[in-house]
């Protein structure tokens, strides 16, 4: 019995999804439950494993669309520079640069080593240029894997074939591009589109009725996995907010269009899960209500704790919030900013630290100096938290709809104080209204500056509470999301998936 998850990409700065497929990765390692992550994108910057491991996921547990027809497994990058320099043309120079080496060759030829690293000269990928003219790119792992060939068009660099090798160089397929259409020849096949390359991998791995499919992400790849589960059970994890509540009345709901395909063909799905039971009783009321059915749904966190992080509360730093996330419009980083410097006018020990990174970077450095506050709100850029809330008093999120919220499961795991607004579904979940800090009525018609106000208004009022007593409710809230529970929830998930008729 396998569990598979069908995912898209992932990155450095990966969103809740790949957080919340690295806990379940955790939960089934721990139940002995044999799982596979697979991603479907075309990941070019770097090697997929250093990505995947990243968070924490096994090799063993990747299966990534592109080499799976190969015998290349996927494994962190062993191919050096040494090994490089075996095979390239007789070097003329060789300059180091910034995670880089170029080598320079005759004839107005030269390559760029681009490094995971400088200290361990190990390769990514290396790019070939002809004169001015970028003609190919060599990917590499612990050996080749994959060229990329360019043409110059337009004065551009315009890529037209890809092909992938097993571990010995012999060539596996060819993926031939042409804009938007992609081609993938093998010796004994054509497929006219990743489509039906994503098809051909679905069906090889012929999916048994003791296998569960999950999908994470289903956006231009739903049709494919529904079509060729063979006869595994599918599951969708619903990981934000199913549906546009401005779009929806007595008579008609919109799906999320993340979510549309699988919602709308539920006759096909075996089963749902959410992280919270607001967003499973709700989906209830409003499948029945609109759809006239009662699908199955489970309720399991998408996160889960090892352990509850319990320093002496007076090591903590006085009047200190701390809030995680990507810096994405979404999460109203700049409301938090500007409620911050509000507030720090009747606080004036007040400091915010914010984690993450993302492309509201450049902005939310603006809103800072805009507000005079360099000296005690600070981008700290993404880490690993799991020892740095408990260094903090109270955690802050202005965000406007988390479906469940790791950080704020991870903020009261380490018994911060929380404020945030009263919306679905995260909050609500792990903010206790006047116990573990305060749940703030939110007007979504209201201004900017009237919820920063509101903001600003809770931070005073919540540093003026009993700080101690409210980290404790944080506490006894986290406790049902230590790992033990969790994993009871997926077990029986399982169990009684495979065992349904």
């Amino acid at each position: 019995m396998t569990v598979y998850s069908i995912n898209k990409g992932i990155g450095w700065a990966s969103s809740g999804v790949e957080y919340a497929q690295a806990y379940r990765g955790q939960v089934f390692r721990k139940l002995g439950v044999k799982a596979k992550f697979i991603f479907t994108d075309w990941i070019s910057y770097e090697n997929i494993a250093h990505l995947t491991r990243n968070l924490g996921f096994k090799d063993r547990e990747i299966i990534w669309l592109y080499t799976f027809f190969t015998d290349f497994e996927v494994r962190a990058g062993s191919f050096t520079l040494d090994d490089l320099e075996k095979v390239l043309p007789p070097i003329l120079e060789r300059k180091p640069l910034n995670k880089a080496v170029r080598y320079i060759f005759a004839n107005d030829f030269w390559a760029t080593a681009y490094l995971k690293d400088l200290s361990s000269g190990i390769v990514d990928r290396v790019e070939y240029v002809s004169g001015a003219n970028l003609v190919r790119k060599d990917y590499y792992s612990y050996g080749h894997y994959c060229s990329e060939f360019y043409a110059p068009e337009s004065n551009r660099a315009k890529l037209y074939q890809r092909r992938f090798y097993n571990e010995d160089g012999t060539a596996v397929y060819d993926e031939i591009i042409d804009g938007d259409q992609e081609i993938f020849k093998f010796k004994d096949d054509i497929l006219y589109s990743k489509h039906e390359l994503l098809i051909k991998m679905l069906r090889e791995l012929n999916f048994s009725k003791k296998d569960i499919i999950l999908i994470d992400r289903a956006e231009d790849q739903g049709q494919e996995i529904l079509e060729n589960r063979g006869k595994a059970r599918v599951g969708t994890i619903v990981h934000a907010d199913h549906f546009s509540e401005a779009e929806t009345n007595d008579a008609t709901i919109l799906w999320n269009n993340y979510y549309e395909y699988e919602f709308e063909h539920a006759d096909q799905i075996d089963f749902y899960i959410t992280a919270t039971d607001l967003q499973k009783e709700l989906m209830e009321e409003q499948f029945l209500k609109y759809k006239g059915k009662k699908p199955q749904i489970y309720t399991i966190p998408v996160g889960s704790l090892k352990e509850l992080k319990k320093p002496d509360f007076a090591s903590r730093q006085p009047f200190s919030l701390v809030t995680a996330s990507r810096l994405a419009s979404e999460k109203h980083l700049d409301w938090a900013i500007r409620a911050v410097a509000k507030a720090k006018k009747a606080l004036p020990e007040l400091s915010l630290d914010i984690y993450g990174s993302g492309s509201e970077r450049t902005m939310l450095e603006e809103v800072i100096k805009e507000v005079g506050a360099e000296d005690y709100v600070h981008l700290k850029g993404h880490q690993q938290m799991d020892d740095i809330y408990q260094h903090y008093q109270a955690y802050l999120t202005c965000s406007t709809s988390e479906g469940f919220g790791l950080t704020l499961m991870e903020a009261v795991g380490s018994g911060l104080a929380m404020v945030g607004f009263d919306v679905r579904y995260g909050n609500p979940t792990f903010i206790a209204d006047g116990e573990n800090g305060l749940l703030l009525p939110y007007d979504r018609l209201a201004t900017v500056p009237e919820h920063v106000n509101e903001m600003s208004r809770a931070i005073v009022k919540l540093f003026s509470s009993d700080l101690p007593a409210t980290s404790e409710k944080s506490y006894e809230i986290a406790s049902k999301y230590r790992d033990k529970q969790v994993a009871k929830l997926w077990k029986k998930a399982i169990e009684s998936e495979l065992h349904r008729d």
